[in-house]
């Protein structure tokens, strides 16, 4: 899956446990009718690849949906989701040369004048 918007927050990287666990949150600001606001993490090794990226920057980012079930001390089952994103591309590039230059008019030729007397050999 996919998500596109504008970055909104990115935040520091974060260690968890003896394990050396490593988590990195960024916002996301989806652009449709009702912008979404998206908490996207990055784990472990996914975590540096937001270091090339800052506030403001409109991006594409590959995402997993991810879901986890936890047994309170009621013993009731209690689930979280969580987006974890595992690509992000910055779109500003890809559209900023979109729209191949134009040549100046002067260096347009005119074309030749039409010679009514030539005969009409198109087959159509």
């Amino acid at each position: 899956m996919e998500v596109t918007g504008k970055i909104k927050k990115i935040d520091e990287t974060k260690t968890f446990g003896a394990s050396g666990f490593r988590k990195r949150e960024m916002v996301v600001t989806t652009n449709e009718q009702y912008p979404q606001m998206l908490l996207i993490e990055f784990v472990q090794d996914k975590c540096d690849l937001l270091n090339n990226f800052q506030v403001g920057q409109d991006v594409k980012i590959s995402i997993n949906l991810r879901g986890r079930e936890w047994i309170n001390p009621q013993g009731e089952a209690v689930y979280f989701n969580s987006i974890q994103g595992w690509r992000i591309e910055n779109l500003q590039a890809e559209t900023s040369g979109e729209v191949p230059p134009t040549a100046p008019l002067e260096n347009l030729e005119t074309a030749p004048s039409i010679d009514d007397s030539e005969p009409d050999d198109l087959p159509f």
